[in-house]
């Protein structure tokens, strides 16, 4: 009876709550009010914009490549002979200052040439006296059978006169007779004799020479046995050793220069021919059929940097454009060259510019003119965004000439003083309000980019 009693009670309380709980939810609907729709100013975006203007600017061109030296000495064997002198130091990398004795080849089979040769000519010096003292004494000879050929003739005249009167018998006249006959053939040998005597001397003049030919080409044999550097260098490769029998044409070591070093960089051609397009003529190769060498190369800067190492970087020259284009990447090939690359070698932190060292060549050239210059992100598809005088987003197409160093030169579409959105507006809608903030860090950095102050 008790428990029917409570459950009764519990019944009620729920029933009780349900119902104010339905009485609460009719009042709230009743009362309750629609959202109010209020209209809220759009957000007018802030964008960083720059001011264009023309600036000064580099054209630049860059390309790779490999060091090499300017020259090297690939040492060959002139002359056979067995290496008698050998310097302990001869291996590759060493560095030695011109001047240096290398190798030495066994100079005596030259050395007996040159006294071979030397003691031919003296003789035909001998000879060539003693043919000048066989001149003069056949020509005195010459003097004095004239002159006794001369009393003959008188003598012969004077007995044929004789004879004719029946002075003299006609056996002294053919006895005078003879005796002319024989002086005229003495003056006649000794002329032919002096007739002789220049071609003798040409012909011995010949053989001094031929003998002093000998005499020099044993003489240079005998210097082509001693190897002296002809300049600073380091070593290559050596292919000879100490008491080595050496033969004619054959390769002993190589050598390259440290005085100078070049790298024939590659260079796309539409890059190079920019470049060039701002290089001054050179009239000192008026008429010249090379088309580099119409071109002030001189007016290029050029410098070398190591590819891998920050910082690490050479000063150089243009000194020509070679011969067409690779033919593997079709670009062209300009050669520079850098004095002195072993100068402030500070191996590791700064190595030497040495032989097939790949480096980074960057060839740069005043513009002539001044030229409009934006951040080649400004450029969105042929297109900028410009804030106009009411600070309203413009759309402006513009025609870009090229870009470089991540700066896009305006050939058309921007005037000075336009101010353009380098910010990436999202929508980028025209005619829409823009709040303009200047960048005047950013326009520091395309100044600098456009002199090529940053690298």
């Amino acid at each position: 009876m008790k428990m029917a009693l409570i459950r009764t009670r519990r019944a009620a309380l729920v029933l009780a709550g349900l119902a104010a709980g339905v009485a609460l939810v009719v009042v709230f609907l009743a009362t309750s009010r629609g959202p109010t729709h209020g209209e809220m100013p759009p957000r007018v975006p802030a964008l960083s914009v720059i001011e264009v203007r023309p600036l000064q600017f580099r054209v630049e061109a860059r390309g790779y490549g490999t060091a090499r030296a300017a020259e090297t000495w690939h040492a060959t064997a002139n002359v056979a002979g067995r290496v008698v002198e050998r310097r302990a130091d001869l291996e590759s990398g060493t560095l030695l200052p011109e001047g240096t004795l290398l190798l030495a080849l066994d100079p005596s089979r030259y050395e007996l040439a040159i006294a071979e040769a030397e003691a031919e000519l003296a003789k035909l010096a001998a000879e060539e006296t003693h043919l000048k003292t066989e001149e003069d004494n056949t020509r005195r000879l010459l003097e004095l059978e004239r002159d006794r050929l001369a009393l003959s003739e008188q003598e012969l005249s004077r007995i044929k006169r004789m004879a004719e009167s029946g002075s003299v018998s006609r056996s002294q006249r053919d006895a005078q007779q003879r005796a002319t006959l024989s002086q005229r053939q003495a003056v006649a040998s000794l002329d032919n004799q002096m007739a002789l005597i220049p071609s003798r001397r040409k012909q011995l003049q010949a053989e001094m020479e031929r003998a002093a030919t000998r005499v020099e080409q044993a003489k240079q044999d005998l210097a082509d046995t001693r190897f002296e550097a002809p300049y600073d260098l380091r070593l290559g490769e050596v292919h000879v050793e100490m008491h080595q029998h050496v033969a004619v044409g054959q390769q002993l070591f190589e050598a390259d220069s440290v005085m100078s070093a070049e790298v024939e960089t590659h260079i796309p051609f539409a890059m190079l021919r920019r470049l060039m397009g701002s290089v001054p003529g050179s009239t000192a190769a008026d008429g010249s059929l090379d088309p580099g060498a119409r071109l002030d190369l001189s007016a290029i800067r050029a410098e070398v940097d190591l590819v891998g190492a920050e910082g690490i970087r050479w000063p150089a020259r243009v000194t020509r454009v070679a011969s067409g284009l690779d033919p593997g990447t079709r670009t062209a090939r300009v050669v520079v060259t850098i004095e002195q690359p072993y100068r402030d070698a500070r191996p590791p932190d700064r190595p030497p510019l040495q032989r097939n060292t790949y480096v980074g060549v960057r060839l740069s050239i005043q513009n002539p003119e001044p030229v409009l210059v934006i951040p080649a992100a400004a450029v969105h598809q042929g297109e900028v965004y410009r804030v106009d005088e009411q600070d309203r987003l413009e759309r402006r197409p513009v025609e870009v000439a090229y870009e470089q160093n991540d700066l896009a030169v305006i050939r058309a579409g921007l005037a000075p003083g336009d101010r353009v959105i380098v910010d990436d507006p999202m929508p980028a809608l025209s005619g829409m309000a823009v709040v303009p903030r200047r960048d005047e860090a950013l326009e520091q950095r395309v100044q600098a980019l456009a002199r090529g102050e940053v690298p």
